[in-house]
């Protein structure tokens, strides 16, 4: 389950992310070239894309840029905490 600070989207890193598009695009390639022939191996081709995308393909680039955000950088656009009393 997504936590306030992770989006469903995102991912545990930038090279994660990046194989899952990898491998999504993959599939969309085999999904277009097999349709005619192979018409249930494009459709689960199709299906598996969208897993691995999350959604659709800007729903994989929105986790991409969270993704890259969350990393060391990111600690410099954080509001600083505030530290308990007492």
């Amino acid at each position: 389950m997504p936590t306030r600070d992770r989006s469903p989207f995102a991912s545990a890193s930038v090279v994660a992310h990046l194989v899952r598009g990898v491998l999504a695009a993959t599939l969309i390639a085999l999904a277009i070239s097999t349709h005619a022939q192979f018409p249930w191996l494009s459709a689960a081709a199709g299906v598996g894309a969208l897993v691995l995308l999350r959604g659709c393909p800007l729903c994989w680039t929105i986790g991409l840029v969270e993704t890259a955000l969350k990393g060391p950088r990111s600690e410099r656009w954080r509001a600083p905490r505030a530290r308990p009393r007492g």
